[in-house]
């Protein structure tokens, strides 16, 4: 079944018309089992604007992008927009949405290519604003568009007090319009071409006394039915699970940044980030069986996931622990972080590695690492229990980086398991907690025992990888 979606409120009557034209179109009746229809007019502030302000283009922006926020959530495949002037802003509101918002120019154009041939003289009613953009001499260069020379009376007959905006579709109104019709017929205009979509209402008593009209609103329901759905692919958006820790959040942000060859603030990747320093510790969970974090971790990443994000990072390494049963639940992947480093390592230093571990005891306990390295074909190397203490008074101590520090006691602390996994054959060592890098944040080898060993921050191979899929989804 597909979903079209007519945005209402924008001309109430003018969106009720191209409602009642989609229902009735032969294709949709024949087909009724096939299509859901839907209608949204919500209360619009900007209705007593001066018509067409700056003022007014941009509360239609913002009614417009809220509607169409309300259509992704109920599936929508199709959005239509009747309003000329709001399709000035089509290409923007397109970006933020996955929806294909058809475009009533497009359906004019392709009415007017089938109909008439290049050159023709169109007769244009249009308002002043849409007169004056670039939209028509765009979207119809192949014609010859002659326009009525009382604007003012055109506008008068539809914005008026008394116009066909506000429910007066006899009188004065329509005959300001057949007018113009008849001024446009005797300029040797093939057709009338209304850019009003509340014209549409008068097509019927205009063509009875012989005027060749078009029911833009007509031709824009066939159109949008006729067409294929064609899902509008967003920029890539990545959902970063924040506050676990929260510096190493802002870390893992600063490294995508850094690591994204963008000329300009648009070449950057799109980051939402729910910044939970709420969600419980891991590591005491794993170890001294406190409260469960995998709830919070869930409802967290299932936040990034209604907000659009078509990956989730998580800079925590222990967090890891919690993934594999969090992702059976999620329609998005997680960046899985610690799969991702022991992919590098193999690229970089081969199979049969000795990995040395610097992480949490949770992380170590939970054999997180230990699992996808070796089936890697990677070794593993971890510090002993004097040694561990010295890492988690590194991480979790007084003067240790979650507590802000980063140098001083907590560095020379970490060092030293730095130092015994060396001892014990380590080729290559994994700074496996998000903060640890932040005590080395020049460094990328450390020398010691004339050795010279790589230091490896998952953090910063996660933000590389993030780079990598925002690139392919392009």
């Amino acid at each position: 079944m597909e979903k079209i979606a007519v945005i209402g409120g924008l001309g109430a009557l003018s969106g009720a018309d191209l409602f009642f034209k989609l229902l009735k179109n032969k294709t949709a009746l024949k087909n009724q089992e096939h299509y859901h229809f839907m209608f949204e007019q919500q209360p619009y502030s900007q209705i007593t604007s001066a018509l067409f302000t700056e003022q007014d283009i941009k509360s239609r922006k913002f009614y417009t992008f809220n509607l169409c926020q309300n259509f992704e959530q109920k599936a929508v495949s199709k959005i239509l927009m009747p309003c000329f002037a709001s399709h000035s802003f089509i290409e923007e509101l397109q970006k933020e949405t996955s929806i294909t918002i058809v475009n009533i120019f497009d359906a004019i154009s392709n009415y007017l290519s089938l109909k008439h041939e290049k050159g023709t003289k169109i007769g244009v009613l249009t308002s002043s604003f849409v007169k004056e953009s670039p939209l028509l001499k765009t979207y119809f260069k192949d014609y010859e568009l002659v326009y009525p020379e009382n604007q003012s009376q055109l506008m008068d007959a539809i914005y008026g007090e008394s116009g066909i905006k506000n429910g007066y579709l006899d009188g004065l109104p329509l005959e300001y319009v057949y007018d113009a019709c008849v001024e446009l017929k005797a300029k040797d205009c093939e057709v009338i071409l209304p850019c009003i979509t509340e014209i549409s209402l008068l097509v019927n008593p205009l063509r009875a006394r012989g005027v060749s009209i078009i029911d833009v609103n007509a031709v824009y329901a066939d159109y949008a039915l006729a067409k294929d759905n064609v899902p509008q692919l967003k920029p890539f958006k990545l959902g970063i699970v924040g506050g676990v820790g929260p510096s190493a959040t802002v870390d893992f942000m600063n490294k995508i940044i850094q690591s994204t060859p963008a000329k300009k603030d648009q070449d950057h990747i799109k980051m939402i980030v729910e910044q939970n320093p709420q969600i419980p510790d891991r590591t005491a969970n794993l170890i001294q069986n406190e409260t469960d974090p995998t709830l919070a971790l869930f409802s967290t990443c299932k936040k990034l996931e209604v907000a659009g994000s078509h990956a989730i990072a998580i800079p925590c390494n222990t967090a890891h622990a919690f993934v594999k049963e969090i992702q059976e639940h999620l329609n998005v992947p997680i960046v899985n972080m610690i799969t991702t480093t022991a992919e590098y390592i193999l690229e970089h230093f081969g199979a049969g590695t000795n990995v040395g571990l610097l992480a949490t005891s949770g992380t170590i306990q939970s054999q997180v690492y230990y699992n996808v390295l070796t089936h890697y074909g990677l070794q593993v190397v971890v510090p002993d229990v004097t040694h561990q203490d010295y890492v988690m008074d590194s991480i979790y101590g007084a003067l240790g980086v979650k507590a802000g520090y980063n140098d001083g006691h907590c560095k020379t602390e970490i060092l030293k398991g730095v130092s015994h996994l060396i001892e014990n054959k380590a080729e290559v060592i994994i700074l496996g907690c998000t903060e640890l890098p932040l005590m080395f944040p020049q460094t990328q080898t450390v020398t010691q025992f004339d050795r010279e060993i790589a230091l490896l921050d998952p953090t910063l191979i996660l933000a590389k990888k993030v780079v990598e899929l925002a690139k392919a989804s392009v």
